[in-house]
């Protein structure tokens, strides 16, 4: 009999208050997400330190929720633990992230690939040994001209970005759902290049 197949969801972010409500803790808000709608508690343990995580069916999956507690650039090693003791498969992770080359409110949906200049996930890459991972892309803009890329990521919301970010984060865990109920090509067609437009 094959072992049942579990799913691993890792919302990436940086830990703390200081970065709370930030474009680069996008992960986490749709984690904790995804967490709150799936009735699935989010906790430390002494076995994985340098987590949250909890397990729960989703709509049948079994899947476990990981929000990494190491900084953006150092999110790999706690995931791969989580991941090499339950032993799921890299092509069994999804990993939700920032990304300012895609407009703020664009949702895309990849299935490998690159890093992409993302510090979290080329921390995943090494630590997992590839980038056979799925992929959810949640657009935060890019930077204007006299901001650098790093005070972009690490700056809140702004007014208008806030009245659509709740929609936004809910079509997120949305996506989330389906990729793992009904796989990633039905995500890819059902959210890529659909984007929440903010109200000029």
């Amino acid at each position: 009999m094959q072992p049942k197949r579990v799913r691993l969801v890792v919302g990436l972010g940086n830990p703390g208050d200081t970065y709370r409500q930030t474009r680069h803790n996008a992960g986490f808000m749709v984690l904790d997400e995804v967490a709150d709608f799936c009735a699935v508690v989010l906790k430390k343990s002494s076995s994985f330190p340098n987590l949250f995580y909890g397990r729960g069916a989703i709509e049948g999956t079994d899947t476990i929720l990981v929000k990494p507690l190491a900084f953006m650039n150092l999110s790999g090693p706690p995931v791969q633990k989580i991941a090499n003791y339950y032993k799921i498969l890299c092509e069994d992770v999804l990993v939700v992230h920032d990304d300012i080359d895609l407009a703020f409110g664009r949702l895309k949906i990849k299935e490998k690939g690159g890093d992409g200049g993302h510090k979290g996930v080329r921390s995943l890459r090494q630590a997992l040994g590839g980038g056979e991972f799925v992929r959810l892309r949640i657009g935060v803009g890019g930077a204007e001209d006299e901001i650098s890329v790093t005070d972009h990521v690490l700056g809140r919301f702004n007014p208008q970005e806030k009245k659509v970010l709740e929609q936004i984060i809910t079509k997120a865990r949305e996506a989330v759902v389906t990729i793992l109920c009904k796989g990633t090509k039905e995500g890819m067609n059902r959210f890529n290049d659909k984007r929440i437009l903010i109200d000029s």
